[in-house]
């Protein structure tokens, strides 16, 4: 099936966990009101549904290819850019005064699900160009933002972060990439970058390479890393491509999956760069960029696999296999009655709202932290920020994994075959727990300087949270708010042994790293699910059947997906020290 973008539960989860009206009475939204983001919304999923998703097998089926040192990109996605451009969307949430949009990030973050379900090789291109846009934005001098941003915002320039080498994947303070002062007051770049999305193509007009290379006189380790632009091709005069740079791609990679999007291996020859801000920043400077690029991962995870249980419902709607268990009946029943199958719909439903709520609050967050007037809650929005981007970006993909392959089992046999189109979701999606920075990355940046570092302040400010919206589920649905109370006494459990754990034994408090992240997320989508609930429950207007199945899919989590933390928060306690007292000869 085509895919359909889940409008009611975008905008419900916009409200709720997104805070739009509250995001909307910002300053930075002066002008932006709630039926112009809905009009947003409505062609948004039209552009989604009816230009990209098509494309998305297309891209599959014909990937990328190298041809005499050009990128070659099968037609179709040429024109879906195109269009993408021409509408405006690339820049949905570039700044105004560089040609952007200007719209909040919870509303662009919104139309990234769709964006991501309807062609996760196509989504990167975008949402790269948009993350140096986020570099450049915060770090570049006047005049290269004049050069560069309002080129990117309209999409007629694309952008790109050049960091891994062969000899520097995630410890990046063994990145070799020199760059020698020129005459000129450019630099000379030079050496080689692999795993580069989108690095190299022929649809926009010119290439923004975001690289990370070392002055001559630069200390090792990270402090001695400086970041530079480094375009495609050279600007004339006025401003526009004209001599071809010293950069090129000298190969793709041959992928599980996102067969569309050219991953490239990237050679700079004394490529002509411009160094952006101060030297010996460059890691800083970068990780504004990946920390929007994080939150993108996430949404990626998530929608890929939104898009696997919609075709996994449809499938089970209409699949005749078998009687029904319990009855009398002997007449096959579609499987979708079958216990087994309805456990899995369902899991997958709960899993991906909680999801949903998640990279919604964080993207407030982003709002709110660049568009509120009052400093203390701008810091507090930062410190939430902080914390959920390794939860959203690990354990978004992570279960996108697991709920695609959830996805595929539902069509049995079927699933396995590549015509449905469900392998590729399953390709697609591996992705996604890898690049950014490994899952196990993620999960260690949020044990030490995102729990340990402030010990635990900003994890105690969400669980209090939850205690307040346990509070006020009570009255209600005492039995959930009892649930969501026991999972937030285990977290606080989780959150002193991990500070204890780093200040004694730090390898213990890494090895249950992934237990800790995946606890954490469940739990938070867990205070995520009772809000969604009380607000299906008491905001309910005009759609009960919606609101129905929201409360339903609420209760499914506490009663299925949340009782997950009782494992996770026992190896949290118990699991570091087994682990690492096995020695190297055991394995």
């Amino acid at each position: 099936m085509n895919y359909q973008v889940p409008l009611n539960e975008l905008r419900f989860a916009l409200r709720v966990h997104g805070s739009l009206p509250e995001v909307l009475a910002l300053p930075s939204s002066d002008g932006l009101d709630a039926d112009t983001v809905d009009a947003v919304l409505e062609e948004a999923a039209k552009f989604a549904e009816q230009v990209l998703a098509p494309t998305n097998r297309t891209g599959d089926l014909n990937g990328a290819k190298l041809v005499s040192g050009k990128v070659e990109t099968h037609p179709d996605l040429v024109r879906a850019y195109e269009e993408y451009r021409d509408a405006g969307w690339i820049g949905l949430r570039a700044p105004a005064e560089y040609e952007g949009q200007g719209l909040p990030a919870v509303v662009a973050a919104a139309c990234e699900e769709m964006w991501c379900a309807a062609n996760l090789s196509f989504s990167l291109l975008p949402m790269l160009t948009l993350g140096a846009v986020e570099a450049l934005l915060n770090h570049a001098d006047e005049a290269q933002k004049q050069t560069y941003l309002p080129k990117m915002s309209q999409g007629l320039w694309s952008g790109t972060m050049n960091l891994t080498e062969p000899n520097a994947g995630t410890d990046l303070g063994q990145v070799a990439a020199k760059a020698v002062p020129k005459e000129n007051g450019a630099y000379a770049v030079s050496g080689q970058k692999i795993f580069i999305t989108w690095g190299e193509q022929e649809i926009t007009e010119n290439i923004v390479h975001l690289v990370l290379a070392r002055l001559p006189d630069a200390p090792a380790g990270v402090k001695g890393i400086s970041l530079f632009i480094v375009p495609k091709f050279l600007l004339d005069a006025e401003g526009n491509p004209g001599e071809r740079n010293r950069v090129s791609v000298v190969g793709l990679e041959h992928k599980l999956g996102i067969h569309a999007s050219p991953t490239c291996v990237m050679q700079f020859d004394e490529a002509e760069g411009y160094l952006v801000g101060e030297a010996g920043k460059g890691l800083a400077y970068m990780f504004t960029m990946m920390n929007h690029a994080r939150l993108g991962v996430g949404i990626e995870g998530h929608a890929v696999a939104q898009r696997a249980y919609q075709n996994a419902l449809a499938y089970a709607k209409e699949r005749v296999q078998s009687r029904g268990i319990g009855g009398q009946s002997q007449v096959p029943v579609a499987i979708i009655n079958h216990p087994d199958v309805r456990r899995m719909l369902l899991v997958q439903k709960a899993t991906l709202a909680a999801q949903r709520a998640l990279y919604m609050r964080a993207a407030a967050c982003i709002d709110t932290m660049h568009g509120h007037e009052d400093e203390a809650v701008r810091a507090e929005a930062s410190a939430v920020l902080d914390f959920l981007i390794p939860i959203v970006k690990a354990w978004n993909t992570d279960n996108g994994t697991v709920l695609t392959n959830m996805a595929m089992q539902v069509f049995g046999g079927m699933g396995y075959i590549e015509e449905t189109g469900m392998a590729q979701y399953v390709r697609d999606v591996r992705i996604t727990p890898i690049y950014e920075g490994t899952n196990g990355i993620q999960a260690l940046d949020l044990i030490g300087r995102k729990t340990a570092a402030n010990n635990g302040k900003t994890a105690e400010l969400l669980l209090a949270e939850g205690e307040s919206v346990a509070r006020e589920l009570a009255a209600q649905a005492p039995v959930m708010a009892e649930s969501l109370r026991q999972a937030l006494a285990l977290a606080r459990q989780s959150v002193a042994a991990v500070v204890a754990q780093m200040a004694e034994t730090p390898e213990s408090a890494a090895a249950v790293s992934h237990a800790y992240l995946h606890q954490m997320g469940c739990t938070l989508g867990a205070v995520a699910m009772a809000r969604h609930w009380l607000a299906a429950q008491n905001e309910a207007v005009g759609d009960e059947e919606f609101y129905a199945a929201e409360r339903h899919t609420a209760q499914v989590y506490f009663a299925y997906v949340l009782p997950q933390i009782q494992t996770y928060a026992a190896q949290v306690v118990n699991g570091g020290e087994t682990l690492m007292a096995v020695p190297l000869s055991a394995f």
